[in-house]
């Protein structure tokens, strides 16, 4: 994978595109995310049959693989956290 597909900026607009496109919500109120923005319990629109097409976008945006045990409440808890695992996962970590 090319070095500048794991950049943060790469790996932070993707995940803003993968939660505006799967979740319906404008991309300008995913641009306010910040890393303490809580997801998963506070975004109606990320209920659990919404993690699974989130997770499937990531991993066809960012050609990464999520496991089934890696998907914890913690990855989901905020936009850091998330932006985090997927770079983590983009960087073969």
């Amino acid at each position: 994978m090319a070095s500048d597909a794991t950049s943060d900026d790469v790996i932070e607009t993707n995940v803003r595109g993968v939660l505006a496109d799967v979740l319906g919500i404008a991309p300008e109120r995913a641009a306010t995310f910040t890393v303490d923005t809580p997801l998963f319990g506070a975004l109606p629109e990320l209920d659990s049959m919404a993690v699974a097409g989130v997770l499937t976008e990531l991993e066809d945006r960012l050609g990464i693989l999520i496991e089934d045990d890696e998907v914890d409440g913690d990855m989901l808890e905020t936009f850091g956290a998330l932006t985090d695992f997927v770079r983590s996962k983009a960087q073969g970590l």
